[in-house]
C-alpha cells in the first residue's frame, strides 16, 4: 500500500469524525498495527514498531511529529491540508511532519500512522501486514 497525501476536499464537514484528536486516542490507534510499543522518544511520549520511533507527542502537548518517506509528502500534506500540517524550521529537510492534533480526523490519523509505521517497520514486518490483511 502506497502513502499518499488525502484528497483535497473543499467544504467537506468532518465533524462527526473530528472529536478533537487527543495523545491518548492517537495511541489506541496505533496499538492496532503490528508490533507497536508506547515509549519515550526525544523525553516525549512516543509510539515505536520494533523500537523505532515512527510518531511522538511534540512538546508543546497539541502536535505530533509523524515519520514521512520523502521530502516530497511532507511538501504535498502541507500544501494541501495546511490546517492540520506544518513544519517548523528544525524539521526543514527531514522526511517528517507536524500535526495539529485537534484538528487531525481519525480516519486521516490512521493513514498518517500506517504510513509513518511503514517507513520505520522492517521490510519482513510490512510484507506479513500485506499478507495478513
Amino acid at each position: 500500500m502506497a502513502c499518499r497525501a488525502p484528497p483535497s476536499a473543499p467544504g467537506r464537514c468532518y465533524a462527526a469524525e473530528l472529536k478533537r484528536m487527543k495523545w491518548e486516542r492517537l495511541t489506541e490507534l496505533g496499538c492496532e498495527l503490528p508490533e507497536v510499543s508506547v515509549d519515550t522518544w526525544y523525553r516525549t511520549p512516543a509510539l515505536k514498531v520494533r523500537g523505532k520511533g515512527f510518531v511522538r507527542l511534540k512538546e508543546d502537548g497539541q502536535s505530533v511529529v509523524f515519520m514521512l518517506e520523502s521530502e516530497e509528502e511532507q511538501e504535498l500534506l502541507i500544501a494541501s491540508r495546511p490546517a492540520i500540517y506544518y513544519i517548523t524550521d528544525h524539521y526543514r529537510g527531514h522526511a517528517s511532519v507536524l500535526a495539529r492534533l485537534a484538528r487531525l480526523p481519525v480516519a486521516e490519523a490512521r493513514e498518517r500512522l500506517e504510513c509513518a509505521w511503514r517507513v520505520k517497520a522492517s521490510k519482513s514486518l510490512r510484507a506479513a501486514r500485506e499478507r495478513d490483511g
